[in-house]
């Protein structure tokens, strides 16, 4: 697979991997890694860790593992560790023959803790979870020692020994490191490395029934591994010393190290795992690939492209403190790298039905349309024209304003590609009052698809042959909350956005969108990007709205400011 090739930018990150290479460090030798707990699919923030992984290993001529941290296996599956495989794929990286799990340590890291408890490093302690959290203390009231700190080590081998047997119940005992209960750090003062769980694991099934902790499990992977910088989120930056402790006394030689930066916040978004999973169990979404939800399977789904997600996760940089983006940075590239890719065509979302009275009605004609105005490579389309089209109902307005370049009362419009035609009558539904119908006529020495006939005509509008129009369903997103910081918020699904999908049954599309393939981009004009949903069947395509042309929600939000 071929890596993408956008150039790294500098951050306080490869500052240290470049001071670490000028001494020599590890060799000289960069090695990184993603490491994911399957218990989720990965989404937006996971895709900027990807890429600043993989992203160093490429700069640097190193290597970047994929490792599953799959050490708790409540909530962890084989569906989870497939969409991750299927994902940083798709986001353009390779790892190779380096795919790793946790899982696979386990042994290992069992025999790493009875070296700890040989060494007086580690303690079995039989308090339960309730009494550890009393004896922890507070951030300014030093914590208890556990009555049970000071068990020889030949009784902490055979009570780690009974708990690895399945001798006792969950929270009956777990096995504690000696550090210091008066550090000023809490997570020192001597953190659970091993707790009993019998709960089946995706891959190893009942072979266990304890598991070892994330913080005990994680920096031995890595130094196993050969990882030379472990570069994780600042929510770990207080777990640094611990990982430190843990692979001084196990590890001999080079070690890996910890490096913090600040994780992706979003706006309008939530990014908390817990909350996702919340948003799918609960059915507030259609799935963990739901076109609304920050995952990569769900942006794939709606039509965003890898190369945009790059291009974001490049433009955001790395930075030391927590700070919240605008997705519309985020929308933002989506739509300049779709504008380049992305083919044209015409799609009429709420149809109105015209009628040009002086066309033959028999008559049809074929006009030329380029793919895309500025690649033609791309090609050309036929595009049929007859007399009865399908136009968007926003297009017409019975008593127009001055400023108002569509149909109206004594107004004329260019059809894209096609004549211009001029606005006659009205049919309206005799119940409702609805305009149901237009009448109009059209100019025959007008129909050119690039106009050259001289007549300035401000208003151009899209449209469909009524004829040979293809049925389809659109499915407009938004974001799914409405207001900026939701993951702020505790009781969040207080402000999901009731508008955040808007489904459109009774669209018409140009004839060439008729056999589209899922997951093709196009931009439909005046409208904004669509991609071809995999709900797509063979008689009427589905179309996700990726991102509008304009970015309509920063002219919104300023309004609001004035107003307050």
């Amino acid at each position: 697979m071929t890596e993408p090739t956008s150039p790294a930018p500098s951050d306080f990150i490869r500052d240290i991997i470049d001071e670490g290479l000028r001494a020599n460090k590890h060799e000289g030798r960069v090695a990184t890694r993603f490491p994911p707990e399957p218990n989720g699919y990965i989404h937006i923030g996971h895709a900027k860790s990807v890429c600043l992984n993989f992203g160093i290993a490429r700069q640097y001529q190193g290597t970047c593992n994929l490792r599953m941290d799959d050490t708790d296996p409540l909530g962890e599956s084989m569906e989870y560790v497939e969409s991750i495989i299927r994902d940083v794929r798709w986001l353009g990286f390779d790892w190779e023959d380096r795919l790793f799990y946790a899982s696979d340590y386990f042994e290992k890291l069992y025999q790493f803790a009875v070296e700890l408890i040989k060494t007086g490093n580690a303690y079995v302690c039989s308090l339960n979870a309730e009494e550890v959290r009393e004896n922890r203390g507070t951030f300014t009231e030093p914590g208890k020692e556990s009555p049970y700190r000071n068990r020889s080590v030949a009784e902490n081998l055979d009570l780690f020994a009974r708990m690895r047997a399945g001798e006792f119940a969950d929270g009956a005992h777990t096995l504690r490191a000696r550090i210091d209960m008066a550090s000023p750090n809490i997570v020192m003062r001597d953190p659970v490395l091993y707790r009993v769980k019998r709960e089946p694991h995706y891959r190893t099934g009942d072979q266990w029934v304890i598991y070892p902790m994330y913080d005990f499990a994680h920096c031995l992977s890595d130094a196993m591994e050969g990882i030379t910088h472990s570069i994780c989120t600042l929510e770990f930056e207080n777990n640094r010393p611990l990982y430190d402790w843990i692979v001084e006394r196990l590890i001999s030689g080079p070690r890996p190290r910890q490096i913090e930066f600040a994780r992706l916040n979003l706006s309008y978004t939530v990014l908390s795992k817990r909350r996702l999973i919340e948003l799918v169990k609960k059915n507030y979404v259609q799935g963990w690939d739901d076109p609304r939800m920050p995952t990569v399977t769900g942006m794939r789904r709606r039509g965003y492209t890898p190369e945009a997600i790059r291009n974001f996760c490049a433009q955001i940089g790395v930075a030391k403190n927590d700070n919240l983006i605008d997705v519309s940075l985020l929308e933002y590239c989506v739509r300049e790298d779709l504008n380049e890719k992305a083919p044209r065509a015409m799609c009429v979302l709420r149809p109105l039905k015209v009628v040009i009275d002086n066309y033959p009605e028999d008559q049809v004609e074929q006009f030329e349309c380029q793919n895309h105005p500025q690649r033609p490579e791309l090609g050309t389309r036929q595009v049929p024209f007859s007399r009865e089209l399908y136009i968007e109902r926003d297009d017409f307005m019975e008593d127009p304003p001055k400023k108002y370049h569509r149909l109206g009362a004594g107004r004329e419009v260019r059809l894209r590609n096609a004549y211009v035609i001029k606005y006659e009558s009205m049919v309206k539904n005799e119940q409702t009052g609805e305009v149901v119908e237009l009448h109009c006529t059209y100019d025959p020495q007008t129909g050119n698809a690039t106009p050259s006939d001289g007549r300035k005509i401000q208003g151009v509008i899209h449209w469909v042959s009524a004829r040979h129009a293809v049925s389809a369903e659109v499915r407009l997103y938004d974001r799914l909350f409405t207001i900026e910081d939701p993951g702020s918020e505790e009781e969040f699904l207080n402000y999901l956005n009731p508008a955040s999908l808007t489904v459109l049954k009774t669209c018409y599309a140009e004839g060439s969108l008729q056999n589209a393939k899922p997951g093709s981009p196009y931009q439909f004009e005046r409208l904004g990007y669509f991609n071809v949903d995999l709900d797509t069947q063979a008689d009427k395509p589905v179309f996700n709205r990726i991102v509008p042309l304009r970015d309509s929600w920063t002219k919104i939000a300023a309004g609001e400011k004035k107003k307050t």
